[in-house]
């Protein structure tokens, strides 16, 4: 196998999953970059479009990239993603694939047509409307959920009309976009992880959430160890990751008494929770999927 000049997408070496790519990369005798796309700037309007870090020209510096793209920057990480694809790089996850997994309303839509089944959902702006939105979803408990919170952050369980309606209510009066789902009580604090390269699920895990905690989080103080997936599941995580446009993704799902649900798509799924849960060497799964498709790109 040819090699290869990669460039990781990530504000830092130092996180995990970063690090963990970058080392199974020079292990097969890559080239590999960690560039902060932070500090990327994109030049269009005379001459041919460039990319800049900092003050290099990288345009034409990479075959592959691997974004690592955080939350708080999605729509300049997608965009930046978005012209390395326009130079010819191939991409493990496309910006659009990460811009649409990034939102959760969006992802639960697409879910929802292609007839991935999903949690009962509501999202809505409309303060006045919030007894008929608890209503819908047989009256509370109900989880609240901000549409781009990311590791648990941003997840509420009102347990209560009352509790739900403030919550809702603060939330819409700070303009925060947010999701109102059912709670499925009988899950009890659990969910799935499934990792997707590809056409293949390389690793899955079940998250506990601790005593208490309704959030399975690895994040939050949640542990997690390896499981055996159902067809059904395995077949919801493959679609889902190919709906959005996604070469590599976490897909959480929770499992309900009619079914397993997708609850959501991550396009930067952390990689050190699922490495210790199940020992499978997810980094190098990743490199060999961008090794495969940048070689037949040269």
């Amino acid at each position: 196998m040819p090699s290869l000049n990669i460039a990781i997408l990530s504000v830092s070496l130092s996180v995990y999953s970063t690090r963990r790519i970058a080392e199974e990369a020079e292990k097969r005798g890559h080239f590999v970059e960690q560039i902060d796309y932070s500090r990327c700037t994109v030049s269009l309007g005379e001459g041919r479009p460039r990319i800049f870090y900092q003050e290099e020209d990288i345009s034409r510096e990479f075959q592959v990239i691997i974004p690592r793209i955080g939350a708080k920057l999605t729509r300049h990480g997608a965009a930046i993603v978005k012209q390395f694809e326009l130079s010819g790089c191939f991409s493990t996850a496309r910006s659009m694939g990460i811009t649409r997994a990034r939102n959760k309303a969006r992802t639960l839509q697409i879910m929802a047509r292609k007839g991935v089944p999903v949690p009962k959902t509501l999202f809505s702006i409309d303060p006045e409307s919030i007894p008929f939105q608890l209503q819908q979803l047989g009256g509370p408990p109900v989880v609240i959920k901000l549409q781009q919170g990311t590791q648990g952050l941003g997840v509420i369980l009102a347990e209560s009309e009352q509790s739900a309606r403030s919550v809702i209510d603060t939330f819409y009066k700070m303009d925060q976009p947010i999701l109102v789902q059912e709670y499925i009580r009988e899950a009890e604090g659990e969910d799935l992880r499934i990792i997707v390269v590809g056409n293949d699920i390389v690793a899955a895990m079940k998250r506990t959430g601790t005593f208490g905690e309704f959030r399975a989080n690895v994040h939050r103080g949640g542990s997690a160890e390896t499981v055996l997936l159902t067809p059904k599941e395995e077949r919801m995580a493959l679609e889902a990751v190919r709906y959005l446009g996604l070469g590599v993704a976490g897909v959480d799902i929770i499992r309900s008494n009619a079914g397993p649900r997708l609850l959501e798509v991550n396009a930067s799924p952390g990689l050190q929770g699922i490495e210790s849960a199940t020992g499978i060497n997810v980094a190098a799964a990743i490199v060999k999927y961008a090794e495969y498709n940048g070689s037949r790109k040269k």
